[in-house]
C-alpha cells in the first residue's frame, strides 16, 4: 500500500500510541534488544531462550510480557529466602523486602545491590520504569513509587520471571 499524506497524518498522530499498540497488537520485541545482558556469557540466541525456559518464562523474560495477575504461586511465598531470575539465576530480591501489594504480582520495597537495571518503558503512553535483571538482560517487571517504607519502591515482579531459594 502506498503511503499516502492521510497515512503518514495519522501515524504521526499516533506519537506516543505507537509502542502501546504495538504492545496491545502483540507485536512486542525481545528483551534482549533493548535490555542487553551486562554478562557476556548470558547473551544467547533466541532458539536458545526458547530451549531453556518454558513458553511463559519466555513471553515474560524475553519477550517483555506480563503474567495474569494473581496466576503466580510465589504471591503466596512467606518462607525465608531469596528470590532468583527464573533465567540465569542471579539474586534479585530477598525475602525480607517482599510485602503483599494487593495487585496480584509479588512485590518488594528493595532489589538487591547491582541485581537490576532500568530504563524508560511508553507501553502504556504513561511512561513507566521497566526494570531487568542486570546479569541476563531478562525483563521483570517495572517500578513504582507507591511502596511502602523504607524506600516507597514498589517493585512489581512477575512470577514466572522468578525462581525461589529458601534459607
Amino acid at each position: 500500500m502506498p503511503i499516502t499524506r492521510r497515512i503518514l497524518l495519522a501515524a504521526l498522530s499516533l506519537g506516543a500510541a505507537g509502542p502501546a499498540l504495538a504492545a496491545f497488537l502483540g507485536r512486542t520485541r525481545p528483551a534482549d534488544a533493548s535490555s542487553p545482558a551486562a554478562d557476556p556469557a548470558w547473551r544467547l540466541s533466541d532458539r536458545a531462550w526458547r530451549e531453556r525456559l518454558s513458553p511463559e518464562s519466555y513471553a515474560v523474560l524475553r519477550r517483555e510480557g506480563t503474567e495474569p495477575p494473581f496466576s503466580s504461586p510465589l504471591n503466596r511465598e512467606k518462607r525465608p529466602g531469596t528470590y532468583l531470575c527464573a533465567g540465569c539465576g542471579l539474586p534479585l530480591f530477598s525475602s525480607r523486602a517482599k510485602y503483599e501489594s494487593g495487585t496480584g504480582w509479588p512485590s518488594f520495597f528493595a532489589a538487591l545491590p547491582e541485581a537490576i537495571g532500568t530504563k524508560r518503558d511508553f507501553k502504556l503512553i504513561v511512561p513507566r520504569t521497566e526494570y531487568h535483571c542486570r546479569r541476563c538482560g531478562g525483563h521483570q517487571g517495572h517500578v513504582f513509587n507507591d511502596g511502602p517504607r523504607p524506600t516507597g519502591k514498589r517493585y512489581c515482579n512477575n512470577g514466572v520471571a522468578l525462581t525461589f531459594r529458601p534459607d
